[in-house]
Order: C-alpha cells, then structure tokens, then sequence
C-alpha cells in the first residue's frame, strides 16, 4: 500500500469535506484541506526516496491492489485488468511536481478563499482533483489512467465554475468540459485500439508487444498514436481543442495555478511521453505532435501579447510553453519536454499565485487597464513577476527556464524529427514570449500613475500573510534553481528518447534564442497593442456549431416519423383504390376479366 497512500489521502479528505464540511468552520475546513494534500506529498517524497536512493538500478516498481475486471484473452495467459500502480522515474517526476505545486497552491488559498461561504466545498474539490491526477499518474493499464483522466474532467468543470452564481462561470466550466470530452473520445478509441490488437490494458505490456509486433510506420500504430495525440490535445489545451483553457480563468485563482502548473494540462503532456514508444513507431504521428506544437506556440504567443486581462495573458502563456513542450515531444526529446514541464510548474505557479495576490488586493481586478504603477506600493508583487515573468522569458543563466527551454531548442535542432525550421519556430516563440512577457510587465509596474480603481481598492488595507508569503518566496526561489536540478537525466531512465548530447556549436543557436527573448522584452515594454485575435470560438461555431443547430433543428421536426406517415398515407391511398374496384356486381367483374384477357392477348401479338 505504499503507492495507494498518495492518492487515497486527498480522495479521502474529500470525501471528509464533502459531507461533514458544513460541520467545521472555515479555517479547520481550510487546514484540513492543505493536510489531505501536503501528506501526500509527503508520503509520495517519502515513496520516491526509498525505492530510487535504495538501489542505483533500481528502475520500476508495482503496486496491486486487487482485481477489477476478469475476462477472457486467446492473446496473453492473464485474463484481468487489475486496480494497480506503477512507480518509475517518469512518473516519480510527476508524482513531486504534482504533490508539491499543489501543496503550496493550498496553502495559498487559505487566505485567498477565507471569505468564501463554500471553503470547504472548494477544498473538497481541490482534494478531488489532486487526488484524480496521481490516479493518472501512477496508473498501471490504461483503465485506470482513463479514470484518473475523466476524474480531473470532471473535478475541473467543479473548480472552473465554482462561483456558480455568475452564469458566465457556469458556461466556461461547460466549455472546458465538452472540449476536452472530444480529446477523451480520441484517447478511448486509442485504448480500445489497444486492447484489440494485443488483449491487455497493461501499458507496459502493450508497449512491449507493440514494440515488437508493429512495423515502423504501420498504419495500426500510426492510428493508434493519433488516438492518443487527439486525447493529449484536448487536455493540453493545443490547437485546435485549445479554445477552453482562457475562458477557464473565470475560476478562482487558486484554481487556475493548479490547472496550469500541476494537473489539468499536463497530462497531455505525460500521456505522450508514457506511451511514446508508440510515436516512436509512427513517424507520421510523431511529426503531427510536432508541428501542433510548433502550431500552437506561435499562436498562443501572438494571442498572449493582444490580451489585456492579466490571467488571460497567462493563460495563453500556458498554452505556448506546452507547445514548446509537444514539440520536444514531436523530436523525440522526451526528457528535455518532462525538464520544461518541472520548470514551466514552478514559474507558472508563481505567476498565477501573484495574480491571485493582485486579485486578493483588489477584489478580483485583473483588467491591465485598471491596474498599474504597483512597484513601490506593494514590492512584494514586483518581483515575484519580475522573478516570475524572466524564467518565463528564459533569462540565460540565472533562471529555470533557460536550461529546460534552450535543452528543448538544441535537441529540436540536432534531432532527426526535427532541424532548423522547427528550431527556428521555437526560436521565434521566444520572442513572442518575451514580448509578451515585457509588455505584461511594463503595464503592471511603469510609472504611469496608479489608476483609479487600483487606489480605491488599495486602501482597503489589505495585507500579505504568511499563507500567500510562504508559497510565493518557495516558488521564487524553485524558479531560480529547479534549472540546475538533473530531471532530465532522471527521467530518462525510463523515458524512451534519452538527451541527446549537445555538440559544440548548438551554444550559438541558444545565444540565438537568447538574444531573441530578450529583443522581445524590449519590444513589448514599448510596444502598446490592443486590438483582439481572430476568434477562434466564432470560427468553430460557423464550421460545427451552426450546422449542428441547424440539423437539430431539422431533426426536431422528427423526419424519419414523417417518413412512416408518408407510408402510411400511401398505403391508405391504394387501399382506397382496391376497396373502389370491389363493387359486388358480378357482371363487373366478368367485363374486367374479358378487357385483361384481351388486353394480354393483344400484347403478346404484337410484341
């Protein structure tokens, strides 16, 4: 049971919250909330330690609980699908992103949430949604990886429209549902895939007999990949299933940074590098992982720098470094996208957590309009943005996400999936990102006056405690140094592409990227945009949504009903006509005869 502890403590609060929650008070319902998931953080610490520090050849370990489904397999000699975990070093990395971001969002929304009526509901979820996503992570066959899945979808839709009282809300946690639901479809026809060609769930058997049954470039696996790709498109929020993750900053902050730093939107991410023995088997699908991201990178980039809502810009900032990360994917550079995602969860955390500071300041003002000039009134948002917003941008050196994104770059560039046009793309990414970056950062902190509506707001008298406090400064600090930690390497012990080494020349493409980023923060702090992108939404509404309506429409009227009326009508009609021709006269019938003998007679005369 050393596995099944990790998930079962937040599943378990939960449940404790949601149906006793109304029993305790907001600050014990708040505090149990953080237990159920800093325990598990510590009992998953606690788990990684003991097995990988235990033994240097230690590579993966598994966990059965009991036995879920038996059925009967020609294929393979077992005949179960089993509820059990697995534990190797791809899955212990998203086991202490995962527990640890979370755990750290939790504290912080002790304060952000202290004057909510329904704290104890909003724990309950977050409890729900943390514990789902370990279910993900550490699931052993793809049936309990798919009820980790559909577990984070639906906590989600709770989370996203938690202030239900604003119709809006309601409609962005629908949105983000339904989409990724299109995503999920694609990932179970994948797993049905599967399960047809070998008879096992088992994802460590099915990539062992996929890898030596299935020819490179097979049809069968390309299929299959695409399936999984469509299924980590729509939780990753990439094009063209990207469209729900903006509208779901309607949710509490809180929320927000768990989504886009710890949960939702990595799985996509992790299902791709799980399976990726798969890609490896389809050139095609492995390309198409590629070139989304590449996709979306850019246009998530361009979409960042024409927002003017804070959390909206961050947002679309999410979508883009998952793009950077699909592309890695795409090259094959499994460990270096696993890098970026450890990195990208530490400064992406802090980002949103210092919106969530502003929006505690200012009762949820995000709008970059109304707010400015917060450098010397409150330094602690200064460089938690500042500190924040240069990983983001990969400052060389000194921050995270210089390591983790110039390790993308380099081994997009020197990998045989990719070479320079995607590098370049990526290349072009980064100025977007500092663009954007600098301009969010301008528009916060310039001395241009503090606005209106932020000096009503501010006397207030609002402060910072030790609950938002503590979580930014850790997060600072993680997203100065996580850079320097060896993940990559870690990962790749059980990742299937390992880092490839870097050769003596790639330092001039990353003083490339570099510079760019940088060109791109001196762009966006002079540069004010403030027209909108292309709506994606009222794109997908003229090619499915109309149509859809308008066949519904249609098919309210009950057309095939219609038909069988026709029938009927028909029907009657000729019945009508026989019932004319019997009159009960015999010498009508006798005439009728005589004309048909005739009339045969003469046809067959002259035919």
């Amino acid at each position: 049971m050393q596995l099944a502890i990790i998930p079962a403590l937040p599943i378990i609060v939960s449940a404790l919250l949601a149906l006793f929650g109304d029993r305790f008070s907001k600050k014990l319902a708040s505090w149990l909330g953080v237990l159920g998931i800093g325990l598990s953080f510590v009992a998953a610490l606690g788990v990684v330690l003991f097995l990988f520090t235990g033994s240097k050849d230690f590579q993966a370990y598994r966990e059965i609980l009991w036995t879920w489904i038996p059925f009967y397999s020609s294929e393979l000699d077992t005949a179960t699908i089993q509820m059990a975990f697995y534990l190797d070093a791809l899955s212990a990395v998203m086991l202490m992103v995962v527990t640890f971001i979370s755990s750290l969002i939790a504290i912080f929304s002790v304060a952000f949430m202290e004057d909510d009526a329904e704290v104890s509901w909003f724990f309950a979820c977050m409890n729900l949604f943390v514990g789902m996503m370990l279910i993900l992570v550490l699931a052993d066959n793809f049936l309990v990886l798919f009820l980790g899945w559909e577990g984070v979808g639906l906590t989600s839709y709770l989370l996203i429209g938690f202030w239900r009282n604003d119709i809006l809300n309601g409609r962005a946690a629908t949105k983000a549902f339904i989409t990724t639901r299109i995503g999920d479809v694609c990932l179970l026809f994948g797993i049905f895939l599967v399960f047809s060609s070998f008879g096992t769930l088992n994802i460590q058997e099915v990539l062992d007999l996929a890898d030596a049954n299935w020819p490179v470039g097979s049809l069968i696996a390309t299929l299959t990949a695409l399936c999984f790709l469509g299924g980590a498109v729509g939780k990753s929020a990439q094009l063209p299933l990207q469209t729900w993750l903006a509208d779901a900053m309607r949710g509490p902050t809180p929320v927000s940074a768990l989504i886009h730093a710890a949960t939702m939107v990595t799985a996509g991410v992790y299902l791709i590098a799980r399976v990726g023995t798969i890609f490896a088997l389809s050139p095609i699908a492995s390309a198409a992982v590629m070139w989304v991201g590449a996709a979306t990178l850019v246009m998530a980039g361009i979409a960042a720098l024409l927002q003017n809502d804070l959390k909206r810009i961050l947002a679309y900032s999410t979508m883009s470094q998952l793009g950077y990360m699909f592309l890695a994917l795409g090259a094959g550079a499994y460990s270096a996208a696993i890098f970026h995602l450890a990195t990208h969860a530490c400064f992406k955390a802090l980002l949103f957590l210092g919106a969530g500071v502003i929006g505690y300041l200012f009762h949820h003002e995000y709008s970059l309009t109304k707010i400015s000039n917060l450098r010397y009134q409150f330094p602690l948002i200064f460089w938690v943005f500042l500190i924040g917003l240069g990983s983001l941008t990969a400052l060389p050196l000194i921050t995270a996400g210089f390591y983790s994104k110039e390790l993308i770059l380099s081994e997009v560039f020197l990998s045989k999936q990719g070479g320079l046009l995607p590098w370049a793309i990526g290349a072009f990414g980064a100025l977007l990102t500092g663009a954007y970056s600098g301009r969010l950062f301008w528009l916060l902190f310039a001395p241009s006056g503090l606005s209106a509506v932020a000096s009503a707001k501010a006397e207030e008298g609002r402060s910072i405690g030790r609950c938002m406090g503590l979580p930014l400064s850790i997060l600072a600090i993680l997203s100065l140094t996580t850079g320097f930690l060896p993940i990559a390497s870690f990962a790749n012990r059980t990742v299937l592409a390992p880092v490839l080494t870097s050769e003596n020349h790639i330092w001039k493409l990353e003083i490339i990227a570099t510079v760019l980023g940088i060109l791109g923060i001196l762009i966006g702090t002079r540069v004010k945009i403030w027209k909108t992108m292309p709506q994606f939404d009222a794109l997908y509404e003229g090619i499915f949504t109309k149509p859809y309506s308008t066949i519904s429409l249609f098919m309210r009227a009950d057309p095939i009903r219609a038909v069988y009326r026709l029938f009927v009508l028909l029907a009657g009609f000729f019945q009508y006509l026989l019932a004319r021709l019997q009159t009960g006269h015999l010498s009508h019938y006798v005439t009728a005869l005589v004309i048909a003998v005739i009339l045969i007679l003469g046809y067959r005369m002259f035919s």
